[in-house]
């Protein structure tokens, strides 16, 4: 009995940990589509300082989401690629480019997304 208890008590923290770490990854998955659709809708309106704000906020969550689950990394890369250049091009105020990039890494964010939920 006492060497049960230590056994499940581990197997319980490795339980939560790992449903924490899904959950973590998830929930940053859809911070980045949620601000990378706000960063395009704006740019679409040609306001390049509100798209380069949101393509912010969905580069960290897109970077955070890349380094807790590796199954969708290189589809995050990739957005993290074009979000890095809607972020370039909407600080020189050219609101049609960086919402071209913004696109782009819609597409990835929601392949990536895919992955997360299917690897559950």
């Amino acid at each position: 009995m006492k060497q049960i208890l230590p056994a499940l008590s581990f197997i319980t923290i490795l339980f939560f940990s790992v449903m924490g770490l899904s959950f973590a990854a998830e929930e940053h998955g859809n911070q980045t589509l949620k601000h990378a659709q706000l960063a395009w809708q704006h740019g679409k309106k040609g306001h390049a300082n509100v798209l380069t704000e949101h393509a912010e906020s969905a580069l960290e969550h897109a970077k955070a989401s890349k380094k807790v689950h590796s199954d969708a990394a290189a589809h995050m890369g990739e957005a993290i690629t074009h979000l890095n250049a809607a972020i370039e091009h909407g600080k020189m105020g050219h609101a049609d480019v960086a919402t071209k990039h913004t696109k782009e890494a819609i597409v990835h964010i929601k392949a990536g997304n895919k992955i997360m939920l299917h690897k559950k």
